[in-house]
């Protein structure tokens, strides 16, 4: 038995965790834009487009932390990431590290993940597909 083997039972928990973790960290992100918690330095100008992003982002990060919807939701998620990444932080710099996009891209590809990997443990999806 290889010394990692055993770690692919507890697959659907990892999942689970990641989804959460990840969802709870959007969340934040659509929170700070739509109510300014956590309290900000700079609090967001609430533009049609910046509105319809925090809106995706908190209540899509809420369903995403339920495991409701989650390959839908995770799918128009990652759209908005991939929007986000090319109309507000491409134009700044090539690189992710110079123009801030690290999050956007990481939030895609994990959002990515999920379109094909499903919730995983944890999720209300479990519970409507039984």
């Amino acid at each position: 038995m290889k010394p990692f083997e055993g770690l692919a039972r507890y697959q659907p928990q990892a999942l689970g965790a990641l989804r959460i973790m990840t969802a709870l960290q959007f969340i934040e992100h659509g929170s700070q834009k739509l109510f300014n918690f956590p309290i900000s330095a700079e609090p967001h100008a609430l533009t049609g487009l910046t509105t319809a992003a925090a809106i995706l982002e908190f209540a899509g990060g809420i369903l995403l932390a339920l495991g409701l919807f989650t390959r839908p939701v995770a799918f128009l998620l990652a759209g908005e990431m991939a929007i986000a990444y090319f109309m507000a932080h491409m134009p700044r710099d090539f690189f992710p590290v110079n123009n801030g996009g690290d999050a956007a891209i990481s939030f895609c590809f994990i959002f990515l993940y999920l379109i094909f990997a499903g919730p995983g443990a944890f999720a209300l999806d479990n519970r409507r597909s039984a």
